[in-house]
């Protein structure tokens, strides 16, 4: 072999790892920025029908074409609703689009009447139109969040005993449930109702952390909106 064929062999040696290297990056870098940039389809949206505070019957095909969120509560919630109405209240003046909506499901219906949810929606300061507070049966509103896979425990009478997730579904137009990706690159599934700094705001011992999802929801809402 000659010298020149020597230094063509050895330089083809040394590019060859650093072209893997590079190409490795890139498909690295590819990757996160197709997480940062798109929202995961985690599943359809369950149906629903319920009573809102106007008594008006809202179902989930009555918010297609639009993008919204998904909770469950109860307005005599002495813990975590407070903050959840608070950060939710946030979004809803953030966004401020026709196309958004908010849906708010009791989890104690027998209290939460529509009337006592109308008092309750201006209590808390809900202004949008597509804000629905909505109430139904007890073992109706219980199987919605098993379908949405959302926890709500075992209910009676006492509010102290209710007892619910902080997780908020988002929905896009065409009645998907969507989320981001994770620091892990697994998809969240839903995002948390309150904020890291509400822990040591609440009256109850919660149990975790919670991560700053407000202000991801309001960049993934505004995605979904385009």
């Amino acid at each position: 072999m000659s010298t020149t064929e020597n230094i063509q062999s050895k330089s083809k040696k040394i590019w060859i790892p650093i072209l893997v290297i590079l190409l490795i990056a890139a498909l690295v870098f590819g990757v996160r920025q197709y997480m940062n940039s798109s929202l995961f389809t985690v599943m359809k949206v369950p149906e629903f029908s319920l009573k809102d505070q106007n008594n008006k019957t809202i179902t989930s095909k009555d918010m297609l074409g639009k993008v919204y969120l998904v909770e469950f509560f109860f307005s005599r919630c002495p813990t975590i609703c407070p903050v959840m109405n608070s950060n939710m209240r946030h979004i809803e003046e953030e966004i401020n689009d026709p196309n958004f909506g908010i849906i708010s499901i009791s989890i104690d219906p027998e209290n939460d009447t529509p009337e006592m949810l109308k008092e309750h929606a201006k209590k808390i300061g809900a202004k949008s139109p597509n804000w629905h507070f909505l109430t139904g049966d007890r073992t109706y509103i219980g199987d919605i969040a098993k379908k949405f896979d959302i926890y709500v425990g075992d209910q009676n009478d006492k509010a102290e005993s209710l007892n619910h997730s902080g997780e908020i579904a988002l929905v896009d137009k065409d009645g998907n449930i969507r989320c981001r990706f994770g620091k892990d690159g697994m998809p969240i599934l839903y995002y948390s109702g309150l904020n890291y700094e509400d822990e040591a705001g609440t009256k109850s011992s919660l149990v975790g952390k919670y991560h700053p999802d407000r202000e991801l929801l309001i960049e993934d809402i505004k995605k979904l909106l385009k």
